[in-house]
């Protein structure tokens, strides 16, 4: 029983088990998770195996360690917060913090391994420097995309037909190879870089006339001996070293420290990320494994194509640990042998550059570069009968009763300035009314990028027959949330860490306050997929730019009218709202805003919405006042019989 309940603290990691053929496997996701448990030796989590079919685990034995002691259940059988999510997810001991996504949840792992053990100097280089390995969200940053997306989907598409030897690498491959082969440049690696100066000055001093080399030195099978023994993975391998380790070379002589910098050798790719073993290693390394297995099998000829990422599936090799928790993971790892003289050489189709830069042709265009400021691009869309339109607030004067609301939902009680808690405390007015007019009874209502939870936590407040959720990816305003939704005793209330794609659950109503850029075109996208309203306050019009999803401008009037720069234009001019600039140039911001929520709201209205572009009242609230609320025209199921039931009591 005290065991029972010693494991009970422990938060629970949700891995999916998916079939094909009707046997169970375990996708790329479930086995990255799963090598980086093995690799940490962390045993912080109780892990659960969930199945979308009833069978048995047996035959999945030999991927699974052997120290981690593992549940299987269903997945109509995951917890509601769970389950609105896509796996891998980390429910933590209260129920109410979900991480969900590969990479925060990788990232929890880490910290959870380090929090039981602060001394596992290995674990923390993990992170990266200054932890920011896989910290920036898939949706902004293309290395977290290739790595967290790309390269895990790519190769279980190429698991699914592996005997089909007339395919191209995948594009992901390919840019990881292209990528592998770039020098890197490190924090100070000054040092590392005369070193390695000094380190080929004396071997060339070394070397005897007739060019003979060491005759006991050792090589790996398809990896030359210069390989196994350069400077930088000496280097890489002394920073995971748990155990001290002597200095990597004496201190170089005056001659080497005359060296401009500029002049210096160039470091080479030893890891994914350049010289160090990070967690974007231990992402790929089950990928790369799967892949080169089946490459082995079915097209062992295209192996030559990938000679930078077989010399870095070689180096993993070597860290500490590495092998013996892939072998408890079921992988035998082993370097391909490769003969160069056996195979063909790459032609220009295969060569992995002229593959890259013929897919990528369209982003390398050039365009010429856009002259001048706002009026031209306004005059433009004038002259088209396009203007900025703002709708009425239909309830200006609607205020939350902050005087008699506890402390925790008041953003003066935080660290904020009393200027700008006031202005806070008019922006939640704003819309907490405009949800309120939209929420019914059992609705679920989703706070987008939620930071400490000011919205979210004034509508759980408020709406106490709704489900709150709030989403957020930064961890450390979501705990601080968490901490202010107990300390209020809310009990309608859930969090979740994640990216916006993780999050797959209905809702009715989306929500969020100051999107910065791209982010509320996300919300956006994300709210009319779930066929639910929105209201949402742009912020950081001059982020926004073309994205995976969409391209801008997004309305096809806007379109019609106006090319890319010109709508970047109205972009970075909408920025200009401040209160310190002069008032002409702030009425210029405020309609390039209007125009860019135009295209915005006709984008949505060619998926059946209503939105109406907005200011929020008191216009002084935010140099970014802007609001757009949607409505489906067509109401989901679930609204419908919603409406039906409040029919009676409105009449």
């Amino acid at each position: 029983m005290k065991h029972s309940e010693v494991k009970q603290q422990h938060p629970s990691l949700y891995l999916e088990v998916c079939f094909q053929n009707e046997e169970p496997r375990l996708p790329l996701h479930t086995s990255i998770a799963l090598f980086l448990l093995s690799y940490c030796e962390c045993k912080s989590f109780k892990v659960c195996l969930v199945f979308t079919k009833r069978a048995s685990s047996q035959s999945l034995k030999s991927q699974l360690p052997e120290a981690l002691e593992l549940s299987v259940t269903q997945l109509e059988d995951l917890p509601q917060l769970v389950r609105g999510c896509r796996l891998p997810a980390v429910l933590d001991e209260t129920g109410k913090l979900c991480r969900a996504g590969l990479a925060v949840v990788l990232r929890h792992i880490i910290n959870k391994t380090l929090e039981a053990d602060p001394f596992r100097k290995d674990v923390l280089a993990l992170l990266g420097f200054k932890k920011t390995c896989l910290k920036a969200c898939a949706e902004v940053s293309k290395w977290t995309r290739l790595c967290e997306i790309g390269i895990p989907s790519a190769v279980e598409e190429h698991l699914k037909t592996p005997q089909n030897q007339y395919q191209q690498l995948p594009l992901s491959i390919l840019t990881l190879e292209r990528r592998l082969a770039e020098p890197v440049k490190v924090h100070n690696d000054d040092k590392i870089r005369r070193q390695k100066l000094q380190e080929q000055r004396q071997n060339e001093k070394n070397e005897s006339p007739e060019g003979q080399g060491n005759p006991d030195s050792e090589s790996k099978p398809g990896v030359s001996p210069q390989v196994c023994d350069g400077l930088e993975l000496r280097a890489a391998l002394a920073k995971l070293s748990v155990d001290s380790v002597p200095t990597l070379a004496t201190r170089e002589n005056s001659e080497i420290r005359k060296v401009k910098t500029t002049d210096l050798p160039p470091l080479e790719h030893v890891f994914a990320e350049g010289l160090y073993f990070t967690l974007t290693d231990v992402v790929l390394l089950p990928c790369i494994y799967q892949y080169l297995l089946s490459l082995q099998t079915h097209a062992v000829s295209t192996l030559h194509q990938l000679p930078h990422l077989l010399r870095w599936y070689r180096r993993v090799q070597e860290v500490p640990r590495v092998l013996q928790a892939a072998e408890a993971c079921g992988m035998v790892l082993s370097v391909p042998r490769v003969l160069a003289s056996s195979l063909p050489g790459p032609s220009a189709e295969d060569n992995p550059r002229s593959l890259l830069e013929q897919e990528e042709g369209q982003e390398m265009t050039v365009e010429p570069p856009f002259v001048g400021g706002p009026r031209p691009t306004m005059t433009k869309l004038k002259e088209n009968g396009i203007e900025a339109v703002f709708a009425p607030h239909p309830c200006p004067a609607w205020t939350l009763p902050w005087d008699s609301l506890p402390g925790a939902i008041n953003p003066t009680e935080g660290k904020m300035s009393n200027i700008r808690a006031v202005r806070k405390r008019q922006q939640l007015n704003n819309l907490v009314a405009m949800v309120t007019e939209l929420a019914r009874p059992g609705y679920t209502i989703v706070d987008f990028c939620s930071g400490t939870g000011h919205v979210g936590i004034a509508l759980a407040h408020t709406l106490p027959d709704c489900q709150i959720i709030l989403i957020e990816n930064k961890e450390e305003s979501l705990v601080r949330a968490q901490s202010r939704g107990a300390e209020l005793g809310l009990k309608n209330i859930g969090f979740i860490q994640a990216n916006l794609d993780y999050f797959t659950g209905p809702f009715h109503i989306g929500v969020a306050l100051h999107a910065c850029g791209v982010a509320t075109d996300m919300v956006m996208e994300h709210c009319i997929q779930a066929g639910a309203a929105f209201v949402i306050s742009p912020c950081c019009y001059g982020f926004i730019q073309n994205a995976i999803k969409f391209t801008f401008p997004k309305s096809k009037r806007f379109q019609e009218t106006l090319t890319y720069k010109e709508h970047m234009i109205l972009c970075r001019f909408a920025d200009q709202t401040a209160v310190q600039l002069p008032p002409e140039r702030r009425l210029i911001g405020k309609h390039c805003m209007g125009l860019v929520d135009l295209d915005r709201s006709w984008a949505a209205e060619t998926h059946g919405y209503s939105v109406q572009v907005m200011t929020m009242e008191p216009e002084s609230c935010s140099p970014k006042n802007n609001m757009l609320v949607g409505r489906a025209q067509q109401k989901s199921g679930l609204e419908a019989a919603a409406s039906q039931l409040e029919a009676p009591a409105h009449n």
